[in-house]
């Protein structure tokens, strides 16, 4: 399909040298557009203050968008067009002093075909030019003739390298290198929300955050009205894919994990397993609902207001029907305790002018604000406190029982009680499903502020209640959930999507499901296949379009030699390009840490950014997942499955662990390793 790669050193043909020349002068144009946003001049454009503080954050983001960064290369691809059209394709737009574009925005619809262009389908396009880089110069370009029967269909040699290129430092995007199958994901709708199952080494993070660029750019103001949003499983995973956004010129997406956007209390404990199963369980939104509501109640005695020399009497069967009438509407309990005194404060009104008075909105106000009419509203729909509720919830068996009747059995209400009930919320000891009930109550008494649309990314780890607070945060909006069920490794893992588009509140989103791999190797991703019978049965096994098979050994080791022979491991990596990943079981983790200190090499905690001195990581097999090393060395499997609650946990997290490499991986056991792995 595509001709070879064209590299003249020394003595170049004049296309090679023309694409420099056109190179050099885009980033000269980069360079001015960037200068003429530094030199605008807002001084008097704005109407105040407030307004000039708006103008002048706009201006600095924009100034931060045109940044050409070093070392990334500015095109990477041109589209020669049927009639006489020819667009070179990039990160960012880039136009001339004249207005005419140079470099096209890869996520313009003129740029499409440069990802979905086939012989097939050629959609208008002669030519498309692939381009080669070494630290960010231009070495190299490869042409495919679409229109060209005579052309001979080879895989494309750019491409490849540039998917095996080795990886130091943060993740990178793969604007260069998108396949058609993962561009409809890109350049789906706003509209309608979207999951999308990836098996490892798919793209699916890297396809979720070029999606987030591609709704930005194709719905700039609304989005900037509403606000975006990434949640990740863990800081080092936010960490490792912080760089992906600005790179594509997006500076304004925030970042966060499900546990700081539910931080309304500090996280001081852990619940057991079984105690956070039942807190993330779904039906504790229903005892949570009770609860809020728990406090309301039918006044016995009639509310008086004394205006002047008039007394006006509400019966309390009338305020009772007012309380039912707000409890049957089903709005916030903030806003039904906002709207009670409005409401008495009407029925006032109404007998004053029966009265014969003609009575206005400042008087039905002043009424509302009467001590009489403010003391029937606290004594029969109280304030409510989320953190102080969840902490009597939690420390009252007597009021959880009540609010949990015919929801939670004995057993399980015995299960999330505190054994030592705290004083109050400053000295309670929170769990992070703790903090997620929090998180529901306030929903319940005030509304979450909804964003314009949210990627959650590792979403098969999310518990139901954790759902929950993820979609309150989008539910006037879209979003993208993107995991892997095989990978689900926590007792409460979601048994399928469909059950987590319902917790989400998007019950009609799409499920596209990626099992192309374009990171991890062919024998790799074949070996840790082998246990999706036992982890995933419903899922098709992932296949790999990478040429090379990678590097692939599984050794056995006496007990006494195993440290030693980890360390082995990590030094033949080392010899080799990329990051070295070594991956152990929690309990591994600090004998692994000596063994390399006394060899004398030095490693990194996960989320440490790499760099060429320091390219290998320790990495706890708990926060393995998201993280991709060029080599990945694994130490002791049943170690790691042994680490977890559950067999099926057990070997989940495994799955994990095997699919981390992208060119490597050697796996190290003394112990006999689960029966599905140890086939030969």
């Amino acid at each position: 399909m595509s001709a070879p790669a064209h590299s003249v050193p020394g003595h170049d043909r004049n296309p090679l040298d023309d694409e420099r020349a056109h190179l050099a002068a885009s980033r000269a144009a980069l360079r001015a557009m960037r200068e003429e946003a530094e030199a605008l001049d807002i001084t008097d454009v704005a109407a105040n203050w407030v307004n000039a503080e708006v103008l002048r954050a706009g201006l600095d983001a924009r100034v931060k968008a045109l940044a050409d960064l070093a070392g990334t290369p500015l095109f990477f691809g041109r589209l020669d067009y049927v009639p006489d059209r020819s667009f070179h394709i990039g990160r960012r737009h880039v136009h001339d002093a004249d207005g005419d574009p140079m470099v096209i925005d890869w996520r313009a619809p003129v740029s499409q075909p440069f990802y979905r262009a086939s012989r097939k389908e050629p959609m208008d396009v002669a030519l498309r030019r692939r381009f080669g880089y070494a630290g960010g110069e231009l070495t190299a370009y490869e042409d495919e003739r679409l229109t060209d029967a005579e052309e001979s269909g080879t895989a494309s040699r750019l491409l490849q390298d540039e998917i095996e290129r080795p990886r130091v430092g943060p993740m990178r995007d793969i604007v260069a290198t998108i396949q058609p199958e993962q561009d409809e994901i890109v350049r789906a709708g706003i509209e309608g929300s979207l999951c999308v199952q990836g098996a490892p080494g798919t793209g699916k993070t890297a396809v979720g955050l070029h999606r987030v660029a591609y709704l930005l750019y194709t719905h700039r103001e609304r989005l900037a009205r509403t606000g975006t949003l990434v949640v990740g499983p863990n800081s080092s995973f936010l960490r490792y894919i912080e760089q992906v956004l600005p790179a594509l010129g997006e500076m304004s997406v925030r970042q966060s994990t499900v546990a700081e956007l539910t931080a309304h209390v500090p996280v001081r404990a852990e619940d057991g397993a079984e105690a956070a199963r039942i807190k993330g369980d779904a039906r504790m939104a229903r005892v949570l609902r009770r609860a809020v509501r728990s406090g309301v109640r039918v006044p016995d005695e009639p509310c008086v207001v004394v205006r002047g020399s008039r007394r006006w009497r509400v019966p309390a069967y009338e305020l009772a029907e007012l309380i039912e009438e707000l409890l049957g509407r089903d709005i916030r309990y903030g806003a039904a305790r906002d709207a009670l005194p409005q409401r008495i404060a009407h029925a006032v009104l109404v007998r004053m002018e029966q009265a014969g008075e003609a009575p206005d909105d400042r008087v039905q106000d002043a009424v509302a604000r009467n001590a009489a009419v403010k003391a029937v509203v606290k004594s029969c729909w109280p304030a409510v406190d989320p953190a102080r509720l969840v902490l009597r919830l939690l420390s009252d068996p007597g009021f959880l029982a009540e609010q949990a009747d015919g929801v939670l059995t004995a057993e399980e209400q015995r299960a999330i009680l505190w054994a030592k009930p705290p004083r109050g919320v400053g000295s309670a000891r929170w769990s992070a499903a703790d903090a997620v009930l929090i998180d529901e109550v306030n929903d319940l008494v005030s509304r979450t502020t909804s964003l314009g649309h949210v990627v959650l990314d590792e979403a098969q780890d999310l518990s139901p209640m954790q759902y929950r607070a993820v979609g309150r945060r989008c539910s006037t909006g879209s979003v993208t959930v993107l995991g892997d069920i095989a990978q689900g490794t926590t007792p409460w893992a979601t048994a399928s999507w469909q059950e987590a588009l319902r917790h989400l509140g998007k019950p009609a989103a799409a499920v596209e499901e990626l099992t192309l791999g374009f990171r991890v190797p062919r024998q790799v991703i074949a070996y840790a296949s082998r246990l999706l019978p036992e982890i995933a049965p419903e899922l098709r096994e992932a296949t790999s379009v990478r040429e090379s098979p990678g590097d692939f050994s599984v050794r056995a080791c006496a007990r006494g030699e195993l440290d030693d022979a980890v360390v082995g491991a990590c030094r033949r990596a080392l010899l080799r390009e990329g990051s070295v990943g070594l991956i152990a079981a929690e309990a591994r983790v600090p004998a692994l840490a000596r063994a390399l200190e006394s060899a004398g090499l030095p490693y990194l905690a996960p989320g440490a950014e790499t760099s060429e001195g320091a390219r290998l990581t320790l990495v706890p097999a708990t926060l393995a997942k998201g993280l991709e090393y060029d080599h990945v060395v694994l130490d002791e499997p049943a170690a790691v499955t042994d680490g977890e609650p559950d067999v099926r946990t057990g070997l989940r997290r495994l799955y994990v662990c095997l699919t981390r490499a992208v060119s490597g991986l050697a796996v190290l056991h003394a112990a006999p390793l689960p029966a599905a792995l140890a086939q030969e």
